[in-house]
């Protein structure tokens, strides 16, 4: 199960260079449920996933660089390409009321930067274990719009669309 929520950005953390990362390209095969075929750097992945914004079913199977290529040709739409960062988020905020994590309680930000023809669109997805913690997560001061709930913000509808700017 992926559970997620997803952000728009007032602005990137100082030093990103220094945060591990990977370039992605993914394809889509399918919307409805979401067939994707993602490379990531020299990794290549088969995922479905079945329909929910904040949480939904996840499976990813690995692929080899020719099945990769092979499905790539029979994709729809855009091919989307981007940078991800992961970025350490110590000591996230939850809500009053929420038990308080450990000391050393580290969240992961999925940072990405899309290329062209989504660039300049930056967004941050921040997953979660529980739908419970997924809604009482308090944003960093760096976030800006939650956009968990915005179908535009799905990587599956912008193989499908341009995004307006």
């Amino acid at each position: 199960m992926e559970i997620e929520r997803k952000f728009t950005l007032k602005r990137l953390p100082a030093n990103l260079e220094q945060y591990p990362h990977y370039e992605i390209e993914q394809a889509y095969l399918n919307i409805d449920p979401v067939i994707r075929i993602r490379k990531q750097d020299d990794d290549y992945y088969l995922t479905y996933k079945g329909r929910g914004m904040l949480a939904r079913e996840e499976s990813n199977l690995p692929l080899n660089r020719n099945a990769y290529y092979h499905l790539r040709e029979k994709a729809d739409g855009n091919i989307i390409s981007k940078t991800r960062y992961l970025i350490p988020l110590k000591h996230p905020g939850f809500n009053e009321g929420w038990p308080t994590p450990p000391e050393d309680y580290t969240l992961t930000v999925e940072l990405d930067i899309f290329n062209p023809p989504h660039a300049p669109l930056i967004l941050a997805e921040v997953e979660f274990g529980s739908r419970e913690a997924a809604v009482a997560f308090q944003p960093p001061d760096w976030f800006d719009e939650d956009v968990t709930y915005r179908q535009e913000y799905h990587n599956s509808y912008l193989s499908l669309n341009r995004r307006k700017l």
